[in-house]
């Protein structure tokens, strides 16, 4: 459990570091987005991993590395947008948005922790791929919630998916930085 809080720890540190510097170079333009145009944001990502992984080919430079990268990072603004509703500016300032951030991945990696203790680290025998299509699965889930106007019958809601969506692609993230 310590090589995986480590691992994950660092993980998060190498995605908070491209928020702040997508702060600086943008700004929090991400606060005008809608719960949808987030999991849409994630969806695109997470299909064109897919894509890459099954053409075993691209024409892009960006790696998938990136995308799930990507996908934290969409995840995190989606939990901060859930939370936030109406009541943040648009012009957040850096250290606010940073703090907010902060703040949603404390809760992440404290249901990575729970939820790994009880399963037994299954993560570390899994394929990236299977990371890949989770993501895809969560996000298709994601969307029928906020089609039904985030009512569910007995299903977690949508801030559940974006934490398990989170988790996944660090374990993604992990087995492409760490090999071990």
């Amino acid at each position: 459990m310590q090589k995986t809080l480590s691992q994950y720890n660092q993980i998060v540190t190498l995605c908070r570091d491209i928020f702040e510097k997508k702060m600086k170079d943008y700004g929090a333009s991400w606060r005008i987005l809608r719960a949808e145009s987030v999991t849409d944001q994630i969806y695109i990502k997470a299909q064109r991993i897919q894509s890459i992984e099954q053409k075993k080919t691209q024409m892009i430079g960006d790696d998938i590395r990136s995308e799930f990268i990507g996908i934290v990072n969409y995840s995190i603004i989606g939990l901060i947008q859930i939370e936030a509703n109406d009541g943040l500016p648009v012009n957040l300032e850096p250290a606010q948005a940073l703090s907010l951030y902060n703040s949603q991945f404390d809760r992440v990696r404290a249901l990575m922790m729970a939820k790994n203790h009880d399963y037994g680290e299954a993560w570390r025998s899994m394929r990236i791929s299977s990371f890949t299509d989770l993501i895809l699965m969560k996000i298709y889930r994601t969307k029928q919630i906020e089609d039904h106007l985030g009512q569910t019958m007995v299903s977690e809601g949508i801030d559940a998916n974006y934490m398990d969506m989170i988790n996944y692609a660090i374990f993604a993230l992990i087995k492409i930085d760490f090999k071990d």
